[in-house]
């Protein structure tokens, strides 16, 4: 098990979060024990270099929901610009590989409102995060279109 206190480097954090995850199948312990995690798999949009992000997931129908809350951060992390420029991504549900199109949902709108509020009810953390800006976090909703794998 890995532990993210102490941990400033986000992608060695990501890297331990990704084979953990790969090897129990979609379980992860630590902050993550009992969530609901999935691999999102982007294209960086400047260096065309793959690039995998563990997120924590909300179902929504038959379909996925992830937020660009950077753990509160000022700034939308970079995958969410690399999902907006990408017309479909690959995910890892479990020990599925599926295709998804991404949908990316900005603050204000209805839909907005709707996903967040249901991403928000499933990850509670998300009421910390928001208290460390004023930006408000973009939903991507993930439709599988059909296995990678």
């Amino acid at each position: 098990m890995w532990s993210e206190a102490g941990m400033t480097d986000v992608q060695g954090v990501n890297e331990r979060v990704i084979d953990e995850f790969r090897c129990g199948n979609g379980a992860v312990g630590g902050r993550f024990e009992g969530a609901q995690l999935l691999l999102l798999h982007t294209v960086g949009r400047r260096t065309g270099r793959e690039r995998v992000n563990p997120l924590v997931y909300a179902a929504d129908g038959d379909g996925y929901l992830v937020c660009g809350s950077a753990r509160g951060a000022e700034n939308d992390p970079a995958w969410v610009a690399n999902v907006a420029a990408m017309s479909e991504v690959t995910i890892e549900v479990g020990d599925r590989v599926m295709k998804a199109t991404p949908t990316v949902v900005l603050h204000p709108s209805p839909a907005w409102e709707r996903l967040y509020g249901i991403w928000s009810a499933y990850w509670t953390d998300s009421a910390h995060y928001e208290a460390k800006t004023s930006r408000k976090f973009p939903i991507v909703r993930l439709q599988p279109v059909a296995s990678a794998g």
